[in-house]
């Protein structure tokens, strides 16, 4: 997920991530004290799992489909009707062709790999654009809650702290489920120090969402190009 923003453009050159701790010439966002303590004191929370109604649903329209036919099948050669041509045809291939033929390689490489698709999304949460959130402690009537953060919306608050310190003239965010890439362009300044106070508004912003897990934040600050 990420997010952009623009102002206006002068000169060129890099400034790499680095561990800058200056103080922040950014202000702080509303709801801040709040946050912060739900980050200090709270209970780390599980990933949000996503439903699969869309692969739930063909997989059962597709086993509806083929448990009918075949029954179908059964019952009109039960009643002395002969059985489907495609059934008789496939018994037959089934029972003659040996396991080396190429057509029953792709055939079972097709069905192994269907079967371990269906197996990762029933074992893997999923939602991964929900970022849980920490569980506060200590607070009536919060055991219960699972909050979650989306990256998008998270990218968006992180890029206007970036755009509110002093020399940044545009800023990109990237927002992982680990890491988080921020790419600023700074147009009056050192770059140096606009690199600091970046570094340190975002980790602020960053510890302010109350994430269960922190990522870790990369910032890269240049001078935008001329011409």
């Amino acid at each position: 997920m990420s997010a952009n923003t623009r102002r206006q453009p002068t000169g060129d050159c890099d400034v790499p991530s680095g561990t800058g701790q200056a103080a922040s010439s950014a202000g702080d966002p509303p709801g801040t004290g709040a946050t912060a303590a739900v980050h200090k004191a709270g209970r780390s929370a599980r990933r949000f799992w996503s439903a699969r109604r869309i692969p739930a649903a063909i997989v059962a329209l597709l086993s509806v489909a083929g448990i009918g036919l075949l029954l179908y099948d059964v019952v009109s050669v039960r009643a002395d009707q002969p059985g489907m041509s495609w059934r008789r045809r496939l018994a037959e291939e089934l029972a003659t062709r040996p396991l080396h033929d190429i057509w029953m390689t792709v055939g079972a490489a097709v069905a192994m790999a269907l079967g371990l698709l269906l197996f990762l999304l029933a074992v893997t949460p999923g939602l991964r654009r929900v970022l849980p959130m920490r569980q506060p402690t200590g607070i009536a009537r919060t055991v219960e809650v699972h909050a979650g953060l989306d990256r998008h919306a998270a990218a968006l608050h992180l890029r206007d702290r970036a755009v509110r310190v002093s020399g940044v003239q545009s800023a990109r965010v990237d927002f992982g489920r680990r890491k988080v890439r921020a790419r600023a362009q700074a147009h009056f300044r050192d770059l140096n120090e606009v690199h600091a106070d970046l570094d340190a508004a975002l980790s602020k912003a960053v510890t302010n969402l109350g994430l269960a897990r922190k990522p870790t934040l990369d910032v890269r600050v240049r001078r935008p190009k001329k011409g």
